[in-house]
């Protein structure tokens, strides 16, 4: 997944044109974006849209994001959407490896219910909205099969800290300690074998620095990135697509390696190559080949 959209699960009008905009996944909100008095209509809402979009060809991911928890709110989430067979449930507010692992054992209670194949709800989880979570990261790896993807989170954490803000004096460089949240999910999603997904640019109006901030984290290896506007998606779209130079170059190296078996390191291009290039080269192909699926 290159792009995942939030849309309101309470806002019949922008699900109706979610499946439009060209996101690869599109995430129905039940937490943030629903207030209090309206989550009790957003979640048949969420799940009819759902069901009528699971057998519709070419058609975008859809992701429920539940309620935190550490609320009264979450286990109504679950078994009000999951019969409808959602492509996977975003968990947020994670205060460790023990939430998801708790979330996976609902999931496969409301499965059977629904007689729904085991596991076939995935989990994408934002591992740094709490501080406990913070020091805790280690525990998400091996937390559930079904956990597919990890992403972050600034605004809930500087909330929780008490940070005035997250940002520097040019409204888009993150300052320390949320650059240290946003390091350490791009390491434990790769030790939990696990998407690492870019958190979302708030201002949807600079499209300048939301390009910049994709081009950051395609840099460091993240792979895909949130959106909280239709408009944004374009954008994270094309420069999460590796780029025509970069699959002529990953395919260079495979095929060299193919044909020299037993080397180590290999000279391409004036650069001496190892396996580690290899294996990045054969992940810049899968996320290509991915793309073209979308």
């Amino acid at each position: 997944m290159r792009s995942m959209l939030f849309v309101p699960a309470d806002d019949e009008k922008k699900l109706g044109k979610g499946a439009s905009i060209g996101a690869d996944a599109l995430i129905l909100d039940l937490e943030d974006a629903v207030s209090l008095s309206r989550k009790a209509a957003a979640r048949p809402l969420a799940a009819q849209y759902i069901t009528e979009m699971r057998p519709r060809a070419g058609r975008p991911l859809i992701y429920v994001r539940i309620n935190a928890l550490d609320t009264n709110l979450w286990e109504e989430d679950v078994a009000a959407v999951v019969g409808s067979g959602p492509d996977g449930v975003m968990l947020p507010k994670a205060r460790s490896g023990a939430d998801v692992h708790t979330l996976s054992i609902a999931l496969n209670m409301a499965e059977e219910r629904a007689g729904l194949q085991a596991g076939s709800t995935r989990i994408v989880a934002i591992i740094t909205e709490t501080p406990v979570s913070m020091l805790q990261l280690n525990t998400y790896v091996g937390s559930s099969s079904r956990l597919e993807g990890l992403t972050w989170g600034a605004e809930d954490l500087a909330a929780a800290v008490g940070a005035r803000t997250n940002r520097e004096a040019d409204n888009r460089t993150w300052t320390s300690p949320y650059r240290l949240a946003r390091d350490l999910c791009l390491f434990t999603a790769a030790a939990a074998n696990a998407q690492p997904l870019d958190t979302v640019y708030v201002n949807f109006r600079d499209d300048e620095g939301l390009r910049n901030e994709c081009r950051e984290a395609v840099r460091d290896g993240f792979t895909g990135k949130m959106a909280i506007h239709p408009n944004q998606v374009a954008v994270i779209n094309e420069v999460f697509t590796p780029t025509a130079e970069e699959i002529a170059f990953s395919e260079e190296i495979i095929g060299v390696f193919a044909d020299n078996p037993d080397a180590g390191v290999v000279a391409i291009r004036g650069n001496m190559i190892d396996r580690a290039h290899a294996a990045r080269a054969e992940r810049i192909l899968a996320r290509a080949k991915a793309a073209k699926r979308s």
